[in-house]
């Protein structure tokens, strides 16, 4: 990536900064030589995840739905990378309550944390969910955003990071904090947690192979198979949060991933190469909700200098070799909320 003049960020606070983007996002900042600070409550991240640095970053264990926290963790800082939300489907699904509370909350109190201090900078993660089943592939910014069936609690997710959108441009348009909003789309990369087709795919074919000793497996798939995505490692995933934060304009959205599509039937027979066996993928349901296909247009934050330059399959080997030495850590409470 090219060189930034990482020192306009000031002061940084990261909220779900012990998650999986947060987590990464932290350590590259503290490795630029940022001076950064972390809210989490850890409800859902994990502090391992920052092992090496603890010396490095001042942690505030606290709960960004409660606005004297959110004011305390604020104070100094210039810039905030609003990060903390509740991720996982099966989340969606049990506990929407929790996951509204803490999208809308949490975009509350960080909004009005920022007005109140005389932050600078807000850059919030929203989610390629917004979109749902997308008209337009590759997906431009300007595409429209839909909750296409309001009691079905899926959609507490993508109506949160609706909402939250909705709050970052309009709530501080009148103010001097310069306000932006990063679209991520399939990131993915080591210690992201197993509630996602990659790491779910790497376990399931160790596990149905019984440690790779059958060389050739059945193997069961949500969907035809013929769904698509187009996944971006975090490194890259990295670099194009921090442009956004650095070169993003006011009120502005950016996408950040690849438009690098491939089906999932595509991704788990690589996988399967990689991993030395042979599938025979069985087709199945795809969950209501569910989307056929997702490929961002990144044309946009291509203008701020990004480009993805990790390769699929060397990103995958290093996710895969890390779940392959870590799967008994990592099912964990990120998954599902206790």
């Amino acid at each position: 990536m090219q060189k930034l003049d990482i020192k306009k960020l000031g002061k940084i606070l990261i909220t779900g900064g012990t998650g999986f983007i947060g987590s990464a996002l932290a350590k590259r900042l503290i490795d630029l030589g940022c001076d950064v600070r972390i809210l989490d409550n850890n409800l859902r991240g994990k502090s391992s995840r920052l092992d090496g640095y603890f010396n490095k970053f001042e942690f505030i264990e606290g709960d960004v739905t409660d606005l004297n926290t959110v004011l305390s963790a604020t104070q100094g800082i210039d810039t905030v990378f609003h990060l903390a939300f509740i991720n996982g489907t099966d989340n969606f699904y049990k506990f929407p309550e929790k996951v509204l509370e803490i999208g809308v909350k949490g975009a509350l109190t960080t909004l009005d944390a920022s007005l109140m201090l005389g932050v600078k900078n807000y850059i919030v993660t929203s989610s390629s969910e917004v979109y749902q089943e997308p008209i337009t592939i590759p997906t431009p910014e300007s595409e429209r955003i839909i909750i296409p069936d309001i009691m079905n609690p899926r959609f507490s997710y993508s109506g949160g990071k609706i909402i939250t959108e909705l709050l970052a441009i309009h709530y501080t348009a009148k103010s001097d904090v310069n306000s932006v909003i990063f679209r991520p789309h399939n990131f993915f990369g080591p210690d992201m947690g197993t509630g996602h087709v990659i790491p779910q795919f790497a376990i399931r074919m160790k596990e149905l192979s019984k440690n790779f000793t059958i060389k050739e497996i059945d193997f069961p798939i949500q969907g035809t198979g013929k769904e698509t995505r187009a996944f971006c490692f975090i490194d890259d995933a990295i670099d194009g949060l921090l442009l956004t934060a650095l070169k993003g304009n006011k009120g502005e959205i950016y996408h950040c991933g690849t438009q690098d599509e491939i089906s999932i039937e595509e991704l788990a027979l690589m996988m399967a190469n990689i991993l030395g066996i042979k599938i025979n993928i069985l087709k199945g349901d795809l969950l209501t909700g569910g989307t056929s296909r997702r490929c961002p247009d990144i044309s946009k934050i291509k203008t701020l200098g990004y480009k993805p330059k990790t390769r699929l399959d060397v990103a995958l080997k290093k996710t895969i070799d890390w779940y392959l030495r870590n799967n008994s850590q990592s099912n964990n409470k990120e998954e599902i909320l206790r």
